[in-house]
């Protein structure tokens, strides 16, 4: 056939993913580089149907395959059934493929391989299931839903080494020989290959609450997109809808209204194909998806197979998870409740937790400290105040400041008393940077101005609740004042959270000012944990715990 010798005359035809012939179209060869063009004539349909004739069955899902051969063939078809196009992948054994991954393999625990079409997923769980049957004696079952794990035809190729392959008569039908194969074979180790359907999910969830160790492939390119996705979420956990009582609600910062986990996820470790030599690693599954419906950023082990055979190891520190999981700041109404309460005396689960939303909280004094008669532009981002009004009465008074665009090039952070009150996503992610905000009652000239001519010089710095700074408003001009310190302290708060959820009784803090500490004892409510504060100063400190149920 003219395809086939123009393939062989084709540079660096070992690394050929695929050949598309499509009817009325000249036949191509797709490279990982790209593709090229095997001959200027059309496909015709003799062709193609000379392909169909002389390959395996087609299924119902449009695939076959040559037997003893990892190849795989997948038709098109037209609305009267006949074939229009091919498209034929290259099957590969690539040994040493299990490398990124193979002690998270022989651990025992179950493994989901996530990644977009072409990347190797099937590779390497091919790869798996020899080094898992071979190398450590495991009793393996291969799910081969198209007989593109171990080829096609009754005797399996023998890139499986001694696993064992059960073969799908039905595409829909495959939870159904996963449950077979738990019942009737013994299995050790099960691995499963592209599960798409919710009854899927379900028999995956079945076999691991059985003891039998799962090494699948997902659709889907990262965690994120497996627990969005209403079908597969079950894999990682699912999520439920949870209604909070309106004190819960506060203290969260958070609709009453949220999403959790639950139940426990099927795999304890995803990961993240993102190319042939690199993945990135979530060891546990459970507390990384409580991260993500949070909104906290989920750390990410990223490992890289150099060229010299190497593996190269970072920990890649996602940042905070703006996405669909992440629930609005708590309503007005709400915050109504709140005051009612505290009216009648009721305290905090956390002495120096923050207090309630319509609090106007002062700013740490420590930029305003600093200002020298001849100071550098102090950046300021504004949040529902005009920036024009900004720019404009700055320039009026004198006022060093410059507007800003973006948050994290800001030295402060002003907005008004009805966004604070709101508590979007912008503003709790400066509290938790250690950002200074400023909250000005409305954003009229006046209050503007009064808020500018504190960094002209001109006047005595106080808080923009009209309340003179001072530790007992919740500050002190400690040592731990500066940015940086901030930024470290919270950090430290930070991993102290992490050591809590993942089992640890309690972790104590540094010891830190009182608007620190107040940012800490935040910081510990939005992870839904325990915390208090402990000893006297100048060494009080913040203990971070679990909470008593």
């Amino acid at each position: 056939m003219r395809v086939a010798k123009a393939l062989r005359s084709t540079p660096d035809v070992g690394s050929l993913i695929e050949v598309v012939l499509d009817l009325g179209r000249s036949p191509e060869a797709r490279f990982p580089s790209g593709y090229i063009s095997l001959g200027e004539e059309e496909v015709t349909q003799v062709e193609i149907n000379h392909v169909v004739d002389n390959v395996g069955h087609f299924g119902d899902d449009n695939r076959a395959g040559i037997e003893r051969t990892l190849h795989r063939i997948s038709v098109i078809r037209n609305r009267a059934g006949e074939p229009v196009g091919l498209t034929c992948r290259v099957g590969r054994a690539v040994f040493g493929s299990v490398r990124l991954i193979h002690d998270l393999v022989e651990s025992g625990q179950s493994v989901l391989l996530l990644g977009r079409p072409g990347v190797g997923k099937t590779t390497m769980l091919r790869e798996v299931a020899r080094v898992l049957a071979d190398d450590h004696d495991k009793r393996v079952v291969i799910v081969d839903t198209s007989n593109e794990i171990a080829g096609d035809g009754d005797v399996p190729h023998p890139a499986i080494g001694h696993a064992r392959r059960m073969q799908v008569s039905n595409t829909t039908l495959q939870h159904r020989v996963m449950i077979e194969a738990v019942e009737n074979h013994t299995p050790e180790v099960i691995v499963i290959d592209e599960m798409g359907t919710e009854l899927e999910a379900l028999a995956a969830r079945t076999i691991a609450e059985r003891g039998v160790q799962l090494v699948a492939t997902a659709h889907g390119n990262t965690l994120a997109n497996l627990v969005s996705n209403p079908t597969l979420s079950d894999l990682a956990g699912g999520t439920q809808t949870v209604t909070l009582g309106d004190i819960e609600a506060r203290r969260r910062r958070t609709q009453k209204t949220v999403l959790e986990r639950s139940h426990d996820p099927t795999f304890n470790i995803v990961v993240e194909i993102r190319d042939r030599n690199q993945v990135g690693v979530i060891h546990n599954v459970g507390t990384a998806v409580d991260r993500m419906l949070r909104g906290i950023g989920v750390p990410i082990e990223v490992r890289t197979l150099l060229p010299d055979g190497t593996i190269e190891t970072r920990v890649e520190e996602n940042q905070e998870m703006d996405n669909e999981f992440q629930t609005a700041g708590f309503e007005v109404d709400d915050v109504r409740k709140g005051r009612r309460h505290l009216r009648r005396g009721e305290s905090s689960p956390n002495s120096e937790v923050a207090p309630p939303a319509s609090y106007e909280a002062p700013p740490p004094p420590q930029l305003l400290d600093t200002l020298t008669p001849e100071p550098a532009p102090v950046r300021i981002h504004p949040f529902g105040v005009p920036r024009t009004m900004i720019a404009t009465l700055s320039e009026e008074i004198g006022a060093p400041v410059r507007v800003v665009d973006n948050a994290t090039e800001a030295d402060i952070f002003v907005t008004t008393k009805s966004h604070y009150n709101r508590r979007p996503t912008v503003i709790r992610r400066a509290e938790r940077e250690g950002l200074p905000v400023y909250v000005l009652r409305r954003a009229t000239a006046e209050q503007v101005e009064q808020f500018l001519r504190r960094f002209s010089g001109n006047e005595e710095p106080v808080g923009t609740s009209d309340r003179p700074v001072s530790p007992r408003n919740g500050y002190s001009n400690g040592s731990n004042g500066d940015g940086q310190s901030v930024q470290a302290a919270l950090q430290e708060a930070e991993e102290a959270v992490e050591q809590v959820i993942s089992g640890v009784r309690q972790v104590a803090l540094n010891p830190q000012t009182a608007y620190i500490r107040r940012l800490q004892h935040g910081l510990a409510a939005r992870n839904n944990l325990g915390s208090a504060s402990m000893g006297r100063e100048p060494v009080r400190r913040v203990v971070i715990r679990r909470r008593s149920r």
